[in-house]
């Protein structure tokens, strides 16, 4: 009996100590199974945190970039300056590894940058850089909040490209230190294109930096156009003193392209259709036609920025707004052929301050109506304005027959230094050699003048307005013009149907402004309702 307990309690250890055995060796494989499985979480969540920060493995156009969602932070004010971000990564097209920061700076830090030298770009002003840009411009539409870098010290030459959506990532910074061209050669045009850089249908676009957009349009200017618009109508109130001011003086730049590009002259920065735009930094100049221009774009921001071009050339206006609201523009000068800033109809809440104008025609709201087309336009301020050597001020112009309203303006703290024509508006507006009389027109009311000062070189106040439809709910304030006889006539303000106050004496005296409402102002049923 004892012999037999001894062996049953052998076995029993043995078969005890095996059990123990198999339990250790399981939780140790249990313990390394466990430490596996918390390398590669450490490992997949290093790698998360990696594609985070952009550094996308693999092609520049693949299925990481557009698998991208990182969030872009609300701008700083200018006057803001917080701590420096971790340097950006940039991609490189078949690049497979994270490449060094760039060596330019500024652009937007929140998300991956693309340089169009990466993309093929020479950057030596002769070659065509064009698809370059395209490629660039493709890679970073698929990534929010990146950015497409034009990097200083280069010169690109870039036909005409459209950077457009609508399936764009949004907030997409394209950072412009470099200086882009035009090509003047006839063949890149065609028949002749409407604009030459467009970005179109997006959502938060930015373009920034302290590069140049050169139109290098003095190959175009010197060729009259059948789509120009034919010269200012106000120049028939200007009426030179002798022979020696040219109505039209020459374009001094000649060119031996002269004839050869196409009669459609190109706008060199077009915005159409987007949301939240921003232009700041940039200089544009010598565009064949308009410099800067927004069609039906909400949210628009414009600032230190500049506009340049000579003042004789043909149709250049510097910024041209239609069908866009929610626009300021600030702490710009422009210099340019016409007028520095030009509202179009469809335009409201517009906001202008602190701009120097000159040379140029001025800020202009018109012309409006052409075609019998009904025109509309609302709440717009201009102010803190300096105009030097214009041909006019602040002017509404609206065409005979044309149908809406103009309503809701204020011009405050103007500043004129030899301006032809300081104060305009002109509801005959023609700019053909004759025009028929209609009697439909845009209204015009609630327009109010203040703190409008300098010297003037024709004629203080034009006001020429309907005689079915008078302008009214004009107001006068603090106004002081003083004549400075140079080259040109002068006359005394002048006022036609318009009506409004006086708030305070005026220099020289408008005696011409008729006080209170019209007596039978004649309202046109559903044609100035917007």
């Amino acid at each position: 009996m004892s012999g037999f307990s001894f062996r049953s309690l052998t076995f029993m250890l043995l078969i005890a100590f095996m059990v123990w055995s198999s339990s250790f060796e399981a939780c140790i494989a249990r313990r390394g199974r466990h430490w596996r499985h918390q390398s590669r979480a450490t490992s997949s969540s290093s790698s998360l945190y990696n594609k985070k920060k952009g550094k996308n493995h693999g092609s520049s156009s693949g299925s990481s970039h557009h698998n991208y969602r990182g969030g872009s932070k609300p701008k700083a004010p200018p006057h803001y300056k917080a701590a420096p971000p971790p340097p950006p990564t940039v991609v490189k097209p078949g690049d497979d590894t994270p490449a060094s920061p760039p060596k330019y700076k500024g652009g937007n830090n929140n998300g991956v940058h693309f340089n169009v030298m990466d993309f093929g770009a020479k950057g030596d002003g002769s070659t065509d850089d064009t698809k370059a840009f395209q490629a660039a411009w493709a890679a970073a539409c698929k990534v929010e909040a990146s950015t497409l870098a034009v990097p200083a010290q280069y010169q690109f030459l870039v036909g005409p490209i459209s950077f457009s959506g609508p399936y764009c990532e949004a907030n997409i910074v394209f950072q412009l230190d470099g200086t882009i061209i035009a090509p003047t050669d006839p063949k890149a045009w065609g028949k002749g294109l409407l604009q030459w850089l467009e970005f179109s249908k997006l959502r938060g676009i930015t373009i920034q930096g302290n590069g140049l957009i050169d139109g290098r349009g003095s190959v175009w200017w010197q060729e009259a156009s059948p789509y120009d618009d034919p010269a200012d109508d106000e120049l028939k109130l200007i009426i030179p003193l002798n022979s020696t001011v040219h109505e039209h003086p020459p374009v001094p730049i000649r060119s031996k392209l002269s004839g050869k590009m196409p009669s459609i002259k190109p706008t060199a920065l077009r915005f159409y259709g987007s949301f939240n735009v921003t232009v700041t930094g940039i200089t544009i100049q010598n565009s064949p036609q308009c410099h800067l221009k927004f069609d039906n774009c909400v949210g628009v921001l414009v600032h230190d920025m500049s506009v340049s071009s000579p003042g004789d050339s043909a149709n250049t206006d510097g910024i041209h707004l239609q069908n866009s609201k929610d626009v300021l523009i600030h702490t710009t000068s422009v210099a340019c052929g016409d007028d520095c800033v030009s509202i179009q109809t469809g335009c409201s809440n517009v906001y202008i301050h602190n701009v120097n104008c000159g040379p140029g025609h001025g800020i202009s709201i018109g012309s409006l109506g052409r075609y019998n087309t009904k025109a509309c336009v609302s709440n717009i301020t201009v102010r803190d304005v300096v105009m030097k050597n214009t041909m006019n001020g602040v002017r509404i112009k609206t065409w005979q027959g044309g149908s809406g309203s103009v309503q809701g303006v204020l011009f405050s703290n103007i500043q004129v230094l030899e301006v032809q024509l300081p104060i305009v508006i002109d509801q005959f507006y023609c700019d053909k050699s004759s025009c028929k009389n209609q009697s439909t027109a845009v209204a015009v009311s609630g327009i109010t003048y203040e703190r409008i000062r300098g010297t003037y070189t024709v004629k203080p106040v034009h006001f020429a307005c309907s005689d079915n439809l008078p302008c009214t709910d004009v107001t006068l304030n603090s106004i002081q013009l003083k004549p400075m006889q140079e080259r040109y006539h002068m006359y005394d303000p002048f006022c036609w149907q318009t009506f409004g106050e006086l708030m305070t004496p005026t220099v020289p005296p408008i005696g011409c402004l008729q006080i209170g409402k019209p007596s039978s102002n004649r309202l046109q049923s559903d044609h100035d309702s917007c």
